[in-house]
């Protein structure tokens, strides 16, 4: 009988209804949570029966309608390790399910999120708001990647191994001076440079050039000694300048045209042989040592590769996803990359508690790139994405379910008359 019917149709509408007030309250309760992907609700009607001469009430079916791809606003953080993404893609993160020595042992499967709102805890992983540790591709000490791993980023607060001073280039201009006008002593000039030795304790050498009495005028040849003397003696080795004011010569070897002038020597600073090369420039190319007019050392350039000890002061996460330690000697070292994760229908991932979610068949695979390729969002650092919880657009939803709740209800009451009515005719 429709009256029954239309009573059944009408309770599978309070039904939806209802379910449709639950999707927008879980949305507005949400409304401030990191990464939330809000949940819209899609009515489908279901026919009991249906012609051109009769159609007899069905029912309403609410399902979640889930918004995975849909970008929420992405706001900056003061937060340094805070990450977001831009575009498509999840964080690949790893779940804890226990602890073991006093460190974690990780859930086998794989989880992934959008919420980045990351920090370092006490064992130097880094983890989100809801206790889910960011995975990354392990970087070796030369900087390859290793894209066969993914592993929680954990970040080690050891101290950057001092390295030896191998290599110095000098860049100056030893003035072009007029040997009779100046007494041949006072033609030397001299310049320090700092470097370090294998445990990165820092010393001083010294280079001094003296302009060779007797020269061609303006004088082109220059004496250039190193102290404290390199292991087997001293060094003075002439070192002569074409009319152009370039490298012609050294140690009486005329050089060729743009081949590099480099020499090396050994120091002992009491820790064995340290060799050091020196680089003085190009043979005939304006570049390194010059001679030029003026009557002063002009010192353009000076660099030497060794670097100190260093100790942790920071981290920070690229936007190429390089996770990289800062020590306080000015030196960084990449020790992971953080990858994106892509999926065919992300929609379809099983949700899961603390805005995570689950591969599903319906997903497709998870493609793990690196960010910005391969069609998956790039990497924002030092910010977070928020909800993209409307709320002016869950309010409007409420209010129209609200409405429909009730109208559902008149029709309950009416069918509920009219039953009445009919039970009432026998009378």
């Amino acid at each position: 009988m429709s009256l029954f019917g239309s009573m059944t149709t009408a309770i599978s509408g309070l039904m939806a209804q209802s379910r449709a007030l639950g999707h927008v309250s879980d949305n507005l309760a949400n409304s401030q949570t990191v990464g939330f992907k809000r949940v819209d609700t899609n009515f489908q009607d279901l026919v009991t029966q249906s012609g051109p001469t009769l159609h007899a009430p069905g029912s309403v079916f609410a399902r979640p309608d889930f918004t995975n791809s849909v970008q929420g606003t992405i706001e900056q953080s003061e937060n340094p390790l805070a990450l977001a993404i831009g575009g498509q893609g999840f964080f690949s993160v790893a779940l804890a399910r226990g602890f073991s020595g006093g460190l974690p042992v990780f859930d086998e499967r794989q989880f992934f999120s959008r919420a980045g709102d990351f920090r370092m805890d006490r064992d130097g992983y880094l983890v989100n708001g809801a206790n889910y540790y960011l995975q990354g591709w392990p970087v070796s000490g030369e900087g390859v990647v290793d894209r066969t791993t993914l592993e929680p980023i954990r970040v080690s607060q050891q101290v950057f191994n001092p390295i030896a001073t191998s290599e110095i280039t000098i860049a100056a201009n030893l003035p072009a001076l007029d040997p009779p006008a100046t007494p041949a002593d006072a033609r030397s000039f001299s310049t320090q440079v700092q470097v370090y030795d294998s445990l990165g304790t820092r010393r001083a050498l010294t280079l001094t050039f003296s302009q060779t009495p007797g020269s061609p005028g303006p004088a082109r040849s220059w004496q250039m000694s190193i102290q404290p003397d390199p292991a087997g003696g001293p060094v003075d080795i002439p070192i002569t300048f074409a009319t152009n004011g370039t490298l012609e010569s050294f140690d009486g070897v005329p050089g060729v045209t743009n081949t590099p002038l480099n020499y090396s020597f050994d120091m002992d600073f009491g820790l064995g042989n340290q060799t050091i090369t020196l680089n003085l420039g190009r043979f005939g190319i304006a570049q390194g040592l010059t001679q030029y007019a003026g009557s002063d050392f002009s010192l353009r350039n000076v660099q030497q590769n060794g670097v100190p000890p260093g100790s942790y002061a920071g981290l920070a996460v690229r936007e190429n996803g390089d996770v990289a330690v800062n020590y306080d000697n000015g030196q960084s070292r990449v020790i992971y990359r953080v990858p994106i994760v892509g999926f065919s229908d992300p929609d379809r991932l099983q949700r899961l508690d603390g805005t995570a979610f689950m591969r599903t068949i319906e997903s497709g695979e998870a493609r793990v790139n690196d960010a910005n390729g391969n069609g998956v969002g790039k990497l924002v650092t030092g910010a977070l994405e928020r909800s993209n919880v409307d709320m002016a657009t869950e309010f409007t939803k409420l209010i129209v379910a609200q409405r429909a709740y009730s109208a559902n209800t008149r029709v309950v009451t009416a069918s509920d008359e009219m039953l009445q009515e009919t039970i009432n005719m026998r009378r």
